[in-house]
This record gives C-alpha cells, sequence and structure tokens, in this order.
C-alpha cells in the first residue's frame, strides 16, 4: 500500500495596509481635539466672552434698560472716580479681599495638614470642615446674625464669661466689616481645606523619607519638600480665593445690607443697586470693568509672587 504525502499549504501572506504618515496623523489628531473642545469652547464663548464684550461695549453709553440710549465714552468712568458710594465700596472689598484671603489660607492649609494625619473621627473632622460650604448663604448669614445678635448671641455669651462688656458687632461701623470678615473666612474653609488635602497627600513620600534620613525635622521637611511640590495648588487657591472674595455680595445682602451707613457696602453690591435698583446699567457695567481690572491686578500680584517663591 503506498503512502502519499501531503504537502503542508504555504501561508499566503498578509496585507500589510500601508502606515499613515506622520502629517495625516497629526491632522487626525488636530481635528479630534478640536471637536472635543467644540463644546467648552461654545460655552466659553456663550456664557463668557460674549457677556464680557457686552459689559465693555455698555459700559460706554447710558443704556438704561430703556429704548433710547446714546454714546458717552468714558463718562460713566470719570463719575465713578467722583462717586463716593463706589470709592467707599471699592476700599471696603479690597480691604475684605485683603484680610480674607491669607487668613484663610493659612488656616486652611493648618486645618489640611491636621487632617491629613493618622487621627481617630477623622471622616467626621473632614465633613465637618466642609459642611459650610455646602451650606446655603442665606443660612450661614442666619445663623451668625444670630451668633452676633447684641441681646442673646453667642458672641457676647462667651465674652461675659471673661468679664468683657457686650458688643454690637454688625451695628457698631467699627465692628461690621470685620465681623463680616470672620464669616467669609469661616464659610471658606472647606473647599480650599479639601483642595490642600489632596495636594498635601499628593506630595512624594519618598523625598519625605529622603528628608527624614538626612535629618531633617518636621518644619525643615514642611519648608523644603512640601512647600514647593504644593505650589502649583497654592496659585490655584490664590486665585480662586481673589475671584470669590472680590464677587462677595450674598453674604453682606441678608446680613447688613451694607450698613451700619455704608461701612459694609462692597462692590457688587454697589453695582447691584446702579444696575437694578436705579437702572443705571452703563454705570454699573463701568463699575464692573473696574472691579474686573482690580481682579487681574491682583491675579498678576499674586502671579509675581509664586514665581519669587518658585525661583526660591
Amino acid at each position: 500500500m503506498s503512502t502519499t504525502l501531503e504537502r503542508p499549504a504555504l501561508d499566503t501572506p498578509r496585507k500589510v495596509a500601508p502606515a499613515k504618515d506622520s502629517g495625516t496623523l497629526l491632522r487626525s489628531q488636530v481635528r479630534t481635539g478640536w471637536a472635543l473642545l467644540t463644546p467648552a469652547l461654545l460655552h466659553s464663548s456663550i456664557f463668557i466672552v460674549i457677556p464680557v464684550v457686552a459689559v465693555l461695549v455698555l459700559s460706554l453709553t447710558d443704556y438704561s434698560f430703556g429704548d433710547t440710549w446714546s454714546w458717552v465714552g468714558f463718562g460713566n468712568y470719570s463719575e465713578l472716580f467722583r462717586d463716593v458710594d463706589f470709592q467707599a465700596s471699592l476700599w471696603h472689598t479690597v480691604l475684605y479681599a485683603i484680610v480674607v484671603i491669607p487668613i484663610s489660607m493659612a488656616i486652611s492649609l493648618a486645618v489640611a495638614i491636621g487632617l491629613n494625619q493618622k487621627m481617630k473621627g477623622l471622616g467626621f473632622f473632614r465633613t465637618a470642615f466642609y459642611i459650610p460650604t455646602v451650606t446655603a448663604t442665606v443660612a450661614v448669614a442666619t445663623i451668625w446674625l444670630w451668633i452676633y445678635n447684641p441681646g442673646s448671641g453667642l458672641a457676647n455669651g462667651f465674652l461675659s464669661l471673661f468679664g468683657f462688656a457686650p458688643n454690637r458687632w454688625l451695628a457698631d461701623p467699627a465692628t461690621a466689616l470685620p465681623s463680616l470678615m470672620v464669616v467669609g473666612i469661616w464659610q471658606g474653609l472647606g473647599t480650599k481645606v479639601i483642595i490642600y488635602l489632596a495636594a498635601l497627600q499628593g506630595v512624594s513620600r519618598d523625598l519625605l523619607e529622603s528628608a527624614e534620613l538626612d535629618g531633617a525635622n518636621r518644619w525643615q521637611k514642611f519648608a523644603n519638600v512640601t512647600w514647593p511640590a504644593i505650589g502649583p495648588v497654592q496659585f490655584f487657591v490664590l486665585i480662586t480665593s481673589i475671584v470669590g472674595t472680590f464677587q462677595v455680595f450674598d453674604l453682606v445682602y441678608v446680613m447688613t445690607q451694607g450698613g451700619p451707613g455704608s461701612e459694609t457696602r462692597v462692590l457688587v453690591m454697589d453695582i447691584y443697586q446702579n444696575a437694578f435698583q436705579d437702572l443705571k446699567l452703563g454705570y454699573a457695567s463701568a463699575e464692573t470693568v473696574i472691579m474686573m481690572l482690580v481682579i487681574a491686578a491682583f491675579i498678576s500680584v499674586g502671579r509675581l509672587i509664586q514665581r519669587a517663591d518658585a525661583n526660591d
């Protein structure tokens, strides 16, 4: 019986698709990137760019929600710097920002360092510090109105234990704005603490252990390892704090309505009154432009400080 050996079939060569050249691939990636960015760009254009341009244009007019308006050029701006209420509100807002921003950042960083340690009840403390941030400002203001109540408030009750005379807090021109600053610092701690805590947990453990092996104490590890590592986060917190403090309104409106007199009148409150009570939208737009310029100046100073700190 003869046996026939079958030869194995040779594998047919596969067709390899030609690789895309780098130029085609780059163009494809660019198109994909623009497609993904389109929703964000539309959002920014509709809710940021267009309103900013509208404010700039309206600030050069005497528009007041009526059918007729005229072009006044820089007339609104020249009037602003003769307006006593505007000057007071601008000064109060700048003073509020200068006090609240550094104190709140320092306290938040200290709290975050404490919450970054291993301790019992850590989840409770993290939640407790964050609750004021998610609480409605009207509710926060109502609670602090009771705390500052001259007759039955917690603040005067606490001070009386040490023999201090009761204070009128929000009704006293000397203490009204500082009292609001305390509330602003307290309410804004939660967000900053969470951001700082996330940054601290991202600091390299290897660098901290290396510094400890080199004989560094806690302060030296913080100054030479932790502080430089959280530098970008510090700048982010600074920028968001600047924008937030310059936009303070509801807290002041509920607690003092700008009083006593105009001792707590802030810039957004002055803009609100001119725009929606006096119907001077062009004038209020000019105030808004000034506020944007002041915010930009504060951010520029913060940027210079951050660069100087990074170079050191």
